[in-house]
Order: C-alpha cells, then sequence, then structure tokens
C-alpha cells in the first residue's frame, strides 16, 4: 500500500482530467449519440446506460419474457422499454394519443407478434378475457392521475390471467424530485397500495427507493 508521500493519486487525478477534458467529453458524446439510434425516450435516459433502469429491466421485465407467452404494455412511447419485451408470443402496446402510436409503430417496424391498439384512455378494446400473462407500465402511470389509475386497475381485471403479473411504475411524490415535476401525478406509494388492494389484488413486490422520482410496484389478481 502507498504510503502519504505518493504521488499516485495526483497522477490519477491528473490522468482522470486528461482523459476527461471538455474536447474528449464531447467527442465521446457524439460517438454515443450516432452509435445509439434515435428512439422517443432515450432523451431521459438509455436503459443499460443508467443502472436504476438497468436494475429495473433486470429485475421487473427480462425474468417474464417468455416465448409462450402474452404481454401488455400500457404507453409504449418510442419503444425503448419494447424492444427488451420482443421475446413474447404476442405483445399487445396500448396507447390513447394517435401521434404517439405512430411514433411507436415508426420505431419499431412491423413484427408479427406485435398489436397496436388506441384506446379510450383506460381500457383494452380487443383484448380477449384473461388472456395476459405479464402486463408493464414505466412512463406512463407517473402522468397519469389518481381517477384515471383506478380506472385503469378495474379494467386490467378483465384481460389478466389469475396470477399473471403486473408492473406499474408511478408518481412518488415523497420523492423531492417528483414534487418538483409539475407534469407528475399526485401519487404515493400509500395512495397506490390503496388503490390496488381496493380492487381486489395482491401485493407482490415494491420498490421505493431505486428510482429517484417514482417508485414500482408489482402485484396480481
Amino acid at each position: 500500500m502507498p504510503d502519504l508521500s505518493t504521488q499516485l493519486h495526483n497522477q490519477m487525478l491528473r490522468q482522470s482530467k486528461r482523459a476527461n477534458a471538455f474536447h474528449r467529453r464531447l467527442l465521446r458524446a457524439v460517438r454515443d449519440a450516432v452509435r445509439e439510434p434515435w428512439i422517443y425516450g432515450n432523451e431521459w435516459a438509455v436503459i443499460r446506460n443508467v443502472p436504476p433502469l438497468r436494475h429495473v429491466l433486470e429485475h421487473w421485465v427480462q425474468p417474464y419474457v417468455k416465448p409462450d407467452k402474452v404481454a401488455l404494455e400500457i404507453g409504449a412511447g418510442g419503444g425503448r422499454w419494447t424492444r427488451h419485451m420482443l421475446g413474447f408470443r404476442k405483445l399487445y402496446l396500448v396507447d390513447y394519443y394517435p401521434e404517439v402510436m405512430a411514433e411507436t409503430k415508426r420505431s419499431l417496424g412491423n413484427r408479427g407478434n406485435l398489436e397496436f391498439i388506441l384506446n379510450n384512455g383506460s381500457d383494452f378494446p380487443g383484448i380477449a378475457d384473461a388472456s395476459i400473462d405479464f402486463c408493464f407500465s414505466f412512463g406512463t402511470f407517473v402522468h397519469l392521475d389518481p381517477p384515471i389509475i383506478e380506472s385503469y386497475l378495474e379494467n386490467l381485471r378483465r384481460v389478466m390471467k389469475p396470477g399473471a403479473n403486473i408492473v406499474i411504475q408511478y408518481s412518488d411524490k415523497n420523492k423531492v424530485l417528483a414534487r418538483k415535476n409539475e407534469g407528475f401525478s399526485e401519487n404515493t406509494p400509500e395512495k397506490m397500495r390503496a388503490a390496488i388492494e381496493s380492487r381486489g389484488y395482491r401485493i407482490l413486490e415494491e420498490d421505493t427507493t431505486s428510482l429517484w422520482h417514482s417508485s414500482l410496484v408489482r402485484f396480481a389478481i
């Protein structure tokens, strides 16, 4: 172990400053931008580049992707999460906004296992009763007011198989960054638990710490 007279730490600092000089950081940013195709949503973060989002992917999404299962994503946006769920036999992508749905289609292209559905705000037209094995939503429920969330929870009961997993990210106004974001709805883990359980679901897992402005919950009928 070096003693206190060593120049090791000073050398490490100087090397780091050289490696991270502005022009070098700019070149890396340009290189990364060219390498990564533009996807609506990546302006906030590329999933694999951000440890909390990578954790969501590896713990809350990937374990449930099975080639014999049918899944539902609510609010796919540019498909940044959808790309990691293409291994499902069938994947329904539901959105309320035609313009956003058009971008989802443009981004993902024609794939035989995808079905795009425009809804009326909280329903699932064209999806059969008790046909969904897994439901996921990220970046959508954070913006939905409690009455719309409650309506979604009511309607999900029809399409989910008994015991099938539902994973939803939602606004957590217990956190400072959520309180500062005017686009985030007035929600908390306490409110979300009450909404879920009052509709007959069982909460299986929660994560109120990994994300800086929101929380996650996994539940089932």
